[in-house]
């Protein structure tokens, strides 16, 4: 993965945070990512995030759910084992309805929870940057894209303007990896702080 340049800021209330996301975005800075504490409704909104596709993914799912209940059960009961239970025909399709649904909902929901973890690359093993250790304590982080252009004394000094406490410098992967966090100093990846 390659290492990029990142200006973090620091802000100690969700008010400052929100101006200073509108600011940033106005100006032209290309913005990372924001940490916070806890969700902030219309944050979402303020970064220019589009809306998640997962009800897309739950729908396609579960449809699969469905269609493989609905196969197996007619391949099981009309070709490969038919059994005649009480009389009732091979296709007995108001019997299965519960079972397709069943299945509908559990591939549904199972496929959505791992597309989620996929798409935000979330598990045990999976590492990540912290830009800062106290977003999710007490702190909002905005991070800052500088490494195409942008100059890392003028973000900074831009996000001190807006509010933030503490602004720093940080030379990171953007990506994830496998393993433990001391592979940041064996590659060097450091915090420089500038204000």
């Amino acid at each position: 993965m390659a290492l990029k340049k990142f200006v973090v800021g620091v802000f100690d209330d969700e008010h400052n945070l929100f101006n200073a996301v509108r600011k940033v975005r106005k100006s032209g800075y290309r913005l990372h990512e924001v940490y916070t504490p806890f969700p902030l409704h219309g944050l979402d909104r303020e970064m220019g995030l589009r809306d998640t596709s997962i009800h897309t993914a739950g729908f396609i799912y579960g449809l699969t759910g469905t269609s493989l209940a609905f196969g197996f059960m007619t391949w099981i009961f009309t070709k490969d084992w038919p059994l005649n239970i009480g009389g009732k025909p091979h296709f007995a399709l108001p019997a299965w309805i519960p079972i397709m649904f069943e299945f509908t909902v559990l591939l549904s929901a199972v496929g959505m929870v791992l597309t989620f973890c996929y798409v935000c690359q979330l598990a045990p093993f999976v590492k990540k940057h912290h830009f800062h250790l106290r977003s999710t304590d007490d702190k909002f982080v905005m991070v800052l894209d500088v490494s195409s252009g942008n100059s890392e004394s003028e973000a900074s000094d831009f996000l001190s303007g807006l509010g933030a406490s503490e602004v720093n410098v940080q030379v990171a992967e953007t990506g994830w990896w496998l393993g433990t966090y001391d592979r940041e100093q064996k590659l060097g990846l450091s915090r420089e702080p500038s204000h």
